[in-house]
């Protein structure tokens, strides 16, 4: 796009969407009062970025096609091509979290509903099953919790092997100062 590879340029929505979706899948898994106003949201920025990688990884290729191979690039490319497997996880996990915990609640709030209308000598259906809703809830927070965090590990890999793939043994060296200006 306009001369520049368009793998630097997308790689850019998985980079923001993915650890966007680290953090706010780890706050609603660990944080039960943010699931109804920020679960919703939270699955949709992990869908996003989901969906974002399948796009970087491809286009990576088109660019691994016209440079020269190197092993740093090999690296890259395979750390790339393994993101998926951790972040569609925590798609479903966060997915199912928030479902689970919207389905509870809303379970919850009938029954209360139904206790607070129901007159003298009637009985408001029990909460069905809510013992093992909180159960799957807590294992579903768990899995997201450590799919979030291998996501993380595994985005901050790729980045820093893409990096040394594109700048090699590159390093940066300060600039000596003109003499009279003051130091930063």
């Amino acid at each position: 796009m306009f001369g520049i590879p368009l793998h630097p340029l997308v790689v850019h929505a998985v980079v923001v969407l993915v650890p966007a979706a680290v953090i706010g899948a780890v706050l609603v898994a660990v944080w039960p009062r943010l699931r109804p106003r920020w679960g919703w949201p939270v699955v949709v920025v992990t869908a996003l970025g989901t969906l974002a990688i399948p796009i970087a990884t491809s286009t990576g290729e088109g660019l691994e096609h016209n440079l020269p191979r190197t092993a740093a690039m090999e690296t890259h490319t395979q750390l790339g091509d393994e993101l998926l497997i951790f972040v569609a996880p925590m798609l479903i996990f966060v997915l199912g979290l928030v479902l689970l915990d919207h389905l509870r609640r809303r379970s919850a709030d009938a029954v209360t509903a139904t206790a607070r209308h129901a007159g003298p000598g009637t009985m408001a259906a029990p909460r069905i099953r809510d013992g093992q809703a909180r159960i799957g809830i807590a294992v579903l927070a768990v899995l997201t919790v450590v799919f979030a965090v291998v996501s993380a590990v595994q985005v901050v890999r790729i980045g820093d092997s893409g990096a040394r793939a594109a700048w090699g043994e590159v390093t940066y060296a300060p600039q000596p100062r003109p003499a009279g200006r003051p130091a930063d």
